[in-house]
């Protein structure tokens, strides 16, 4: 098949979870079309099959907002059929199955149909999509695309909640690459990122206020009163400088490393002791995910999807999101207790094989080959 990818090329999860679909599909066989306005940060262009194409926005100074949907349609339709591209997968209701269904709408004067499918992550969901601006493109978008996938239970329920869906909306899980974070397992050096007397706990995220990231600092303030420790934070956000600023304020500058964006992010967490997600929301939890693939138990919320990934008081422990003091509680019972805390590396590492991208990539094939038919 040849497939056009349309994603946002960040670091987070949903443009990783695309770029990974992607480079999978292309070692199938398939031929894989990246459509974005950047190179994502995890697609590598030389691999065969893989193709990158960029969305450039004209500045013009009619628009106080430069129309990027509109340049996204047309490029669409240019690259559909230049390419013979035989589907659509675009991640993300706004803009990208908005501006597909545009492209699609353009395309039928060409007597070319193309299939869209379209992957539901979260915040396009629960956050901007339910916006009244936003709202109807979003239930527009969504009833007009040919298949419609979450990435969780709870995403697929709130989508549910908060529109009128007239599709049926399967759930394809996110995924993780076992073998790949395997094979990297030899790179890990905890001594290069803790002292041998240090626990090391680590956060990952884009540091917006969903995450809820001073809560990240509050639960390892009263950790590292119990068990010596040292804290990663890894992302970059709005609240990255807040956070900076309540570490300094917990006396906690000698301990917490503000890393920033990082390709390096395994090494981290194969290091790890614990994986700290205190999130009000997440749709489904891919860090907490990769942090199990390293072997790494995660503390997190109870919230949206990241109970379908974490298995409380087995591969991690989930509370109320702000229930610090609980946080902080099963963090010092774990790090605290050898064994206990082995036994749960293992579990984590075998829950997140459940996620394995060999076992979700079928599942998106024959999504695809259905969108065909």
């Amino acid at each position: 098949m040849r497939i056009g990818i349309v994603c946002y090329p960040t670091f987070g999860g949903s443009g990783v979870v695309a770029t990974e679909l992607g480079v999978e599909l292309s070692k199938r066989g398939h031929n894989v079309h990246f459509l974005t306005y950047k190179k994502p940060v995890r697609l590598d262009t030389s691999l065969e099959n893989i193709h990158f194409h960029e969305v450039h926005v004209p500045d013009y100074p009619l628009f106080h907002y430069q129309p990027y949907e509109l340049a996204l349609s047309s490029a669409l339709v240019d690259m559909v059929r230049l390419h013979k591209i035989d589907l659509l997968h675009v991640h993300y209701a706004i803009p990208h199955a908005y501006a597909a269904y545009m492209a699609k709408q353009m395309l039928a004067e060409y007597q070319i149909e193309i299939p869209i499918v379209t992957t539901l992550h979260g915040s396009d969901i629960t956050l901007v999509g339910s916006h009244p601006f936003y709202k109807p493109a979003v239930t527009f978008s969504i009833n007009h695309s040919d298949i419609v996938t979450s990435v969780s239970k709870s995403l697929r329920s709130d989508t549910l909640d908060i529109f009128k869906i007239k599709k049926d909306i399967q759930v394809v899980p996110n995924f993780i690459d076992i073998d790949k974070y395997e094979t990297l397992r030899t790179n890990c050096s905890r001594d290069q990122l803790a002292k041998p007397n240090e626990r090391l706990v680590t956060h990952v995220s884009n540091f917006r206020p969903v995450k809820r990231v001073h809560d990240v600092l509050s639960v390892f303030t009263k950790l590292n009163k119990e068990v010596q420790s040292r804290l990663i934070m890894v992302g970059d956000g709005p609240e990255r400088s807040s956070a900076e600023e309540y570490a300094k304020e917990l006396g906690l500058t000698d301990v917490v490393d503000f890393v920033g964006k990082s390709n390096d992010v395994y090494r981290i967490l194969c290091s790890s002791d614990l994986f700290l997600l205190p999130s009000q929301r997440e749709s489904f939890g891919l860090a907490a995910l990769e942090a199990m693939a390293a072997r790494t138990p995660v503390i997190a919320t109870n919230e949206g999807g990241i109970p379908e990934v974490v298995e409380h008081q087995i591969s991690g422990y989930l509370s109320a999101h702000g229930d610090v003091d609980t946080m902080a509680a099963n963090a010092t019972e774990l790090l605290t207790n050898e064994a206990q805390l082995q036994q749960f590396k293992e579990a984590a590492f075998t829950r997140a094989k459940v996620f394995d991208i060999q076992k979700i990539i079928p599942l998106y094939i024959d999504i695809y080959k259905k969108a065909l038919l």
